[in-house]
């Protein structure tokens, strides 16, 4: 698989089979992206890996704080305080669509609720990464965490893997670090479901639109 077809089968997966994914092809994809770009190469992530009994433990901390509704102030602010277009009527497309496969109808608090909480079970897959990065690390340390994301995200495709990086885990970041052992002195960026593809679930049938290259590309004169 070359990176433009990686790139064009990436995709936000939420049902995964629970095929057991070896070390060695975990280390692989983690080495490969740790050839991402970093300012001053100072590499600032950190990642924690989670399988097997410690993550079904996890799960279950997790669905019992999302059931209580224990959420927790988040390390970061990811979304906008205030949503204004074009992003509202983006992130309306891409939730309509998303329950829309999922059956999950409109107004259904219960059924959101449940949907939602396929997050902390990790939509079914066998790898939970973590991601996280010391507290008085700046907002350039977090463009390079970024960009270590996707060479997972790209590299995990490459192995005939897919992946979900998921900010829903920021919610219950306490959890995160009681079961994990993530200190306090770093903020938690997110976690990431990684496996193979269920393609039986319905949700995986989503495929996100994206704006044409005029609405975000200016070219100068001479390009």
């Amino acid at each position: 698989m070359d990176v433009f077809e990686a790139l064009a089968t990436r995709r936000s997966i939420r049902g995964f089979r629970p095929d057991p994914i070896p070390r060695a092809i975990l280390e692989k994809i983690l080495g490969a992206a740790s050839r991402a770009p970093s300012g001053s190469n100072i590499q600032p992530w950190r990642v924690r890996v989670t399988t097997g009994a410690e993550k079904a433990a996890l799960s279950l901390a997790l669905r019992a704080a999302h059931d209580a509704g224990a959420k927790v102030e988040r390390d970061y602010h990811y979304y906008p305080r205030i949503w204004r277009e074009p992003y509202l009527a983006r992130r309306r497309a891409c939730g309509l669509g998303l329950y829309k496969l999922a059956g999950v109808a409109r107004g259904d608090s219960a059924a959101a609720h449940e949907q939602r909480a396929r997050n902390f079970d990790f939509f079914g897959a066998p790898v939970g990464l973590f991601f996280s990065i010391d507290r008085d690390m700046e907002q350039g340390s977090w463009l390079d965490t970024g960009m270590f994301l996707q060479s997972i995200m790209l590299a995990a495709r490459a192995e005939g893997l897919d992946t979900c990086a998921q900010a829903a885990f920021c919610d219950h970041h306490d959890v995160v670090r009681a079961h994990l052992g993530i200190p306090d002195d770093q903020a938690l960026v997110c976690g990431m479901s990684i496996g193979i593809a269920d393609h039986d679930v319905p949700a995986n049938a989503l495929v996100t639109d994206r704006e044409p290259l005029e609405n975000f590309v200016t070219f100068g004169p001479e390009a």
